[in-house]
């Protein structure tokens, strides 16, 4: 039952950050905030299923929990092991590559880290920053890097814990699935 409530401590953690993130007005994109969600409710409803299967000893819905926590963790270390490998250079091209595709994040990171332009601010172009009233704005390109590298690293290093108590969820889940009922009746297996 630990394993199921850790599960669900994660999928909690997810909303939570997604509505503190919309809630303080530090993410307007919509589409992340929905796909973080998502993911929350997601490993909500599968931390279910396994509470569900647990306490009603039911087969099917533990080996549906076990298969699904299996995935989880895949995709999860795998996440997980890519956060921590990016370098500086992985890293800077990860940001400027976002930096130019999406117009919304780049308006919230300039507002919020008080910043214009990626590499270089041009006159022409507009900028979400109050620095801008006084002409005296830095580049974002500095400030998101230092920024990245500490949080891609937390990120990575939270996600790892994670991954193996998902994996040691697979194999106690396998464990009590393959345990005889206790309330079964005895003559049954006879």
């Amino acid at each position: 039952l630990c394993v199921f409530s850790s599960l669900q401590l994660v999928s909690l953690l997810l909303i939570g950050i997604a509505a503190w993130g919309i809630g303080f007005g530090l993410i307007s994109s919509f589409r992340v905030v929905g796909v973080v969600i998502a993911v929350g409710v997601f490993l909500f409803f599968i931390a279910l299923v396994g509470l569900i299967g647990a306490v009603k000893h039911h087969q099917v819905l533990l080996f549906f929990y076990m298969i699904i926590l299996l995935l989880v963790f895949i995709v999860q270390f795998s996440v997980s092991c890519a956060c921590l490998a990016l370098n500086e250079e992985q890293q800077s091209e990860l940001l400027e590559v976002g930096w130019n595709n999406t117009k919304s994040a780049r308006t919230d990171i300039e507002r919020n880290l008080n910043c214009c332009g990626f590499r270089v601010f041009y006159a022409n172009e507009t900028c979400a920053a109050d620095c801008l009233r006084t002409l005296h704005c830095r580049p974002c390109a500095p400030i998101m890097e230092e920024y990245s590298g500490m949080v891609l690293r937390f990120v990575g290093g939270i996600g790892l814990f994670f991954s193996f108590t998902e994996i040691l969820g697979v194999w106690l889940t396998y464990r009590y699935r393959n345990q005889k009922d206790p309330r079964a009746n005895p003559s049954a297996f006879i």
